[in-house]
C-alpha cells in the first residue's frame, strides 16, 4: 500500500477543520482537488475515512484510528525534513509568537522553556503586544503566529486551542478560594470592573449580562486583568473574565465563581497569516501548545 505524506497532510487538514473548503484554502488548492486527493487514500486504504453531509463533515471511526496512528509520524516528518533543510543552508532556527502582556507574563514562558527541552536547536521570540496590534502583525508577515481570544479576520487563518469558561471574581469575604458556581443573574445589580473594548470576550460578556437581563453598575473600565482583579481586592466591584485567568487571581484576596445558567466559553485561539504556510516548526510549536494549555488549564480550573 502507498500513499503520499501530501495525501496524509491533506486528511489530518480536514480532520481538523472539518471542512473541506477551509483545508483546501490552506494547502492552496481547490476543494474539488482536495476531495480527489482524499476519495484516492479511501480507495487505497479500502475504507471511508469520513462521514459528509451537507451540513458536516465528521470522521468515521477508521478515520479517527487512523489520526491516532499517523500524527505523530506526519509532525516527525515535517520538523526533521524541516531541519535537515535548515541545517543545509546553515540557517539559525526561530519563529516568532505574540500574545497579551498576562499571558507573555505568565503562560508562554514556561511553555517556551518545556518546548526547548525538546528542541533546543529551535528559538521561540516573544512578543507582548494588544491583540489588534499582533493581529496586524500576522497579517502583514512579521509574525509566525498569535495566541489569544481574536476577532475574525479576512487575513488571519483562526485555529482552536482551547476553550474556555467564563467566571466571576468577587472581593474575598472568608469564603474557600473557589466559590460555589454562581447564576448569571445572580450579578444583577453588581458594580462591574471591565476590561476595553478592544478585548473580544468583553464584548461576550457585556452581551450576555444583557441577555439574561442582569444589568450591572458601570464601575471602572481598565486595559489589564491585573488590574481588574486588584480593583476586586480592594472591594471597588466584582469582575468576569476567562477561566485561565484564575493565575492571576491566587495571591489576592478574591473569590472565584464559575458562571452558570447558561455556562459561557470562550475559544481560546492560534491565528497565522492566511496567504501563507505555516512553517514546520511553527506547526511543531503550535501542537505542543495545544496540549500543553490544556494540561495548564485543567491544573488551573474552577472546581
Amino acid at each position: 500500500m502507498e500513499f503520499s505524506s501530501r495525501q496524509l497532510r491533506a486528511f489530518h487538514l480536514v480532520a481538523r477543520y472539518r471542512s473541506f473548503a477551509r483545508a483546501a484554502e490552506e494547502l492552496l488548492i481547490t476543494a474539488s482537488g482536495l476531495s480527489v486527493l482524499i476519495r484516492e487514500l479511501e480507495r487505497q486504504l479500502g475504507f471511508r475515512l469520513f462521514d459528509r453531509t451537507t451540513r458536516q463533515v465528521t470522521l468515521t471511526t477508521f478515520g479517527n484510528e487512523l489520526i491516532m496512528v499517523t500524527e505523530p509520524g506526519l509532525g516527525v516528518l515535517d520538523a526533521a525534513m524541516s531541519r535537515i533543510e535548515d541545517s543545509a543552508k546553515g540557517r539559525e532556527r526561530w519563529i516568532s509568537v505574540g500574545t497579551t502582556p498576562w499571558l507573555a507574563a505568565n503562560v508562554l514562558p514556561p511553555a517556551i522553556k518545556q518546548f526547548r527541552e525538546r528542541r533546543p536547536d529551535l528559538r521561540i521570540r516573544l512578543l507582548d503586544g494588544w491583540l489588534d496590534e499582533i493581529q496586524q502583525r500576522v497579517q502583514a508577515g512579521k509574525l509566525d503566529m498569535g495566541v489569544g481570544i481574536f476577532k475574525i479576520s479576512s487575513g488571519v487563518r483562526r485555529s482552536p486551542l482551547f476553550r474556555f469558561a467564563l467566571m466571576a471574581v468577587l472581593p474575598d469575604q472568608g469564603a474557600a478560594i473557589n466559590s460555589v458556581a454562581m447564576r448569571w443573574s445572580s450579578l444583577r445589580g453588581q458594580r462591574l470592573i471591565s476590561l476595553t473594548k478592544d478585548y473580544p470576550h468583553q464584548l461576550v460578556i457585556d452581551k450576555q449580562l444583557a441577555k439574561v437581563g442582569a444589568v450591572s453598575k458601570r464601575g471602572q473600565v481598565v486595559k489589564l486583568l491585573e488590574t481588574q482583579i486588584a480593583l476586586v481586592e480592594a472591594n471597588e466591584g466584582i469582575a468576569v473574565i476567562p477561566s485561565f485567568g484564575m493565575l492571576a487571581c491566587r495571591n489576592r484576596k478574591v473569590t472565584m465563581s464559575a458562571l452558570i445558567d447558561p455556562v459561557v466559553n470562550l475559544d481560546f485561539y492560534q491565528i497565522s497569516n492566511r496567504g501563507s504556510h505555516l512553517s514546520a516548526d511553527a506547526k511543531e510549536f503550535s501542537r505542543f501548545l495545544e496540549t500543553y494549555i490544556a494540561n495548564w488549564a485543567g491544573s488551573s480550573s474552577v472546581q
